[in-house]
């Protein structure tokens, strides 16, 4: 039995950590992973079900989400075979990369078996996993749907609640600077956000509003403070070339523009041409692409 997963980066609209209420925005860069199930015969008694995988990206994160994927929609005694993934992600920039990563597997793992999870319950085995690996401190439940569905996400990551949707501009872009720079687990900087909450909650009220914009200006603005970024001019530039909103991603160092297309190569000039990767995506979501890539 085979399977293939896909699940999406993201940007970050307003950061989890101090409130534990995130808001994200999914990005056309893809994880793909591709399982292969295997069902254990009465006498292969020296292969017990499980993960018994050849793979070829091996982490406490991707072994896992295949565990508890494992568990929660294969067979009684089935096997995980093989396990490979591909991503166009940049790791620990602050673009999802390991939700994309957590939920690819996830769904892969559930097409081989025949399950049809929801996009929810995907996006919950994945913030438990996470935790589980000490990957992130909230489990990023605002990420992981984000690159199953795309558009706009917020959730409630301690309820593990989904509190809002939208769709985003059918002709939108997204201009990033991903330095070379990675940073650290988001539960090494929890209690430092956390200690920042008031400041955040005028950041989630903003985005349950649909105030895009505004949450992604007062997100970025408290976690420039906390993590010592200095990108207000850069911003300042780009929002006067004709971003819609510009902020940094999850914990950084990677910042991201988003603007209708035809404005974004004229972003990424701006970037700095030094000490990192510019690039462009597209912004995407089930509204607004012909197909998701999932199952």
């Amino acid at each position: 039995m085979r399977g293939i997963g896909r699940a999406s980066g993201a940007i970050t609209i307003v950061n989890a950590l101090p409130t534990g209420v995130g808001c994200a925005l999914g990005i056309g860069l893809f994880a793909v992973a591709e399982v292969s199930l295997q069902p254990v015969r009465s006498h292969d008694s020296g292969h017990p079900g499980g993960l018994r995988a050849q793979m070829d990206t091996r982490t406490p994160l991707v072994e896992t989400t295949a565990r508890l994927a494992l568990s929660r929609w294969g067979s009684s005694g089935s096997r995980i075979t093989h396990l490979r993934l591909r991503s166009e992600i940049p790791p620990a920039r602050g673009l999802k990369s390991s939700s994309a990563v957590s939920c690819a597997i996830a769904r892969a793992i559930a097409s081989a078996a025949g399950a049809r999870p929801t996009d929810l319950e995907i996006g919950l085995l994945s913030s438990e996993a996470s935790r589980a690996t000490g990957v992130s401190a909230t489990g990023a439940l605002d990420d992981a749907l984000a690159g199953i569905r795309g558009g706009f996400v917020v959730t409630d990551n301690l309820r593990g609640e989904l509190l809002r949707t939208s769709p985003p501009g059918r002709d939108w872009a997204t201009a990033m600077f991903v330095p070379e720079t990675t940073h650290s687990p988001s539960p090494q900087w929890a209690a430092r956000f956390r200690n920042r909450a008031s400041e955040g909650r005028a950041a989630v009220t903003a985005a349950l509003d649909g105030d895009w914009w505004e949450a992604m200006a007062l997100n970025t603005e408290l976690v420039e403070r906390t993590m010592g970024y200095e990108y207000r001019a850069l911003r300042e530039r780009l929002m006067a070339g004709g971003a819609l909103g510009v902020g940094v991603s999850g914990l950084g160092p990677a910042l991201a523009a988003i603007a209708p297309s035809e404005r974004v190569e004229r972003l990424r000039q701006a970037l700095p041409k030094a000490g990192g990767q510019r690039t462009v995506a597209r912004v995407w979501s089930v509204e607004t692409a012909p197909t998701t890539g999932g199952e």
